[in-house]
């Protein structure tokens, strides 16, 4: 991976999207000496078992990628991309289905939430962050729009949200890729 190359990895539910970029962050790490990555991590725990799970991925990613440090930030992400971006850090989002989870929040239920403009606005100030990046970013997302289409107005809402959002991202990234069953699928190479 160069310097300001972007990667969107997408894929279902266990489908290797975070180990690709984690291992992506263990090449940069070994590429040269210097530099350094950074997991942008926009999960929160809302009950015990998302508490257990996130315990859970801090010490199995340190195993793997040892070098690799972790910021928690669930909602101010173009931000922290505009902040932590260098040429000599890559900076790893896991996860933009949680990103967009977390906007779509009813203000009542996350206060910080209220602070923050529309989803599709945060979205805008994303693609912008991105591409004023001066190093490599790699986004991890779900596609979760293959599949039927879901019952309820808000679920629905959510995947054409989440549609919406994947292709802005896509669209600002040179490399997208799509993990199926542990296997990377090129879907654009930009070199």
């Amino acid at each position: 991976m160069t310097d300001n190359a972007h990667e969107f990895i997408l894929g279902g539910q266990k489908s290797g999207k975070s180990r690709r970029a984690e291992s992506a962050a263990g090449d940069w790490l070994a590429g040269a000496p210097g530099r350094r990555a950074v997991l942008i991590a926009t999960a929160q725990a809302w009950d015990a078992e998302m508490t257990q799970r996130i315990a859970r991925h801090r010490q199995e990613r340190a195993e793997r990628v040892p070098g690799l440090e972790t910021v928690e930030e669930p909602l101010r992400l173009p931000e922290l991309i505009g902040a932590l971006s260098r040429p000599d850090t890559l900076l790893v989002v896991d996860c933009l289905t949680l990103w967009l989870t977390n906007l779509l929040m009813p203000p009542e239920l996350d206060p910080q939430r209220a602070a923050l403009p529309d989803w599709r606005t945060e979205a805008l100030l994303l693609v912008e962050a991105l591409s004023q990046a001066p190093g490599p970013v790699v986004l991890v997302g779900n596609e979760i729009g293959l599949g039927v289409i879901p019952l309820g107005e808000e679920t629905r809402a959510f995947v054409d949200a989440l549609g919406q959002l994947n292709q802005h991202v896509a669209a600002a990234c040179r490399r997208v890729t799509l993990m199926v069953a542990g296997l990377p699928l090129t879907v654009k190479d930009n070199g």
